[in-house]
């Protein structure tokens, strides 16, 4: 049978051969591989999911070391997607993987059809794409799954899945009910992973890069500087990695049919 064909025997002594025909079968798209989704795409791969589309916009940066599983001081200035599509291929060659540099926005929604997808992983930071992922996300048919917040955070029990709308404790969580409630509301509910624990930064505050006209690493350093932000919290290693790979579980556990979708209509 050789090395490929032991990939998944143990979790298919777990879960059963059924669990690993389905996941063969299905097909998941990942928005945004840093902190939370390179762990949640890797824990998917590695948990038989068969087809797998990552989207982000990203290179690797020195910072990223700390939380994103394909930061090294080897792929630095590499491309996020790219680095994870190889690595990805080298755990399942069998994988069917589409790597795709781009950022999800308004504009670019149609390019991705999520009517196509079995689940949708909202691992994104800019608030207003965030916004319209969680509301084109759920008109579809598929099962989604959303981040919320994981910096300024070092506790690892009080982190919780919840349904959106009863999610408390999460500044994110927060801001994006009232931006949602302004735009209509949701036709649908679905689940999160989140933590109410905020902490602040007790280190100096990181300012955005300075943009120079001779600079020839200013689309890089751009790129780096997420969706412009106005300020970076920091982050422990560890708080990312554990939202990624409880989303994976969700994922896992619903093709295992353990877990509720919440996926009923909502009222807002």
């Amino acid at each position: 049978m050789g090395i490929e064909g032991d990939i998944f025997q143990r979790t298919q002594l777990l879960l059963g051969r059924d669990f690993i025909e389905k996941a063969a079968k299905a097909r998941v798209i990942v928005f945004g591989v840093g902190g939370v989704g390179s762990w949640c795409a890797e824990s998917l791969v590695r948990s038989g999911i068969g087809h797998i589309t990552i989207v982000d916009s990203d290179r690797v940066s020195a910072t990223n070391i700390n939380r994103q599983l394909m930061a090294t001081t080897r792929t630095v200035d590499m491309v996020k997607v790219e680095v994870l599509r190889d690595r990805f291929l080298e755990i399942n060659p069998q994988l069917d993987i589409l790597a795709l540099q781009q950022i999800y926005s308004p504009e670019t929604h149609d390019s991705f059809g999520l009517e196509n997808y079995d689940y949708i992983i909202d691992a994104i930071d800019s608030l207003s794409n965030k916004v319209y992922l969680i509301q084109q996300a759920t008109k579809t048919n598929a099962v989604f799954f959303s981040s919320m917040g994981a910096a300024l955070k070092t506790d690892p029990t009080r982190i919780k899945v919840a349904e959106f709308w009863k999610v408390q404790g999460c500044p994110l969580a927060a801001a994006l009910r009232s931006r949602i409630k302004k735009f209509g509301g949701l036709t649908s509910k679905f689940m999160c992973v989140y933590s109410d624990e905020v902490l602040q930064n007790c280190g100096d505050e990181i300012l955005p890069p300075e943009l120079s006209d001779n600079d020839n690493s200013n689309e890089l350093k751009a790129d780096n500087w997420s969706h412009k932000k106005a300020r970076i919290n920091g982050t422990t290693s560890y708080i990312p990695a554990m939202f990624g790979m409880t989303i994976a579980s969700m994922v896992v556990r619903d093709l295992a049919g353990e877990s509720e979708r919440g996926r009923e209509e909502v009222d807002n």
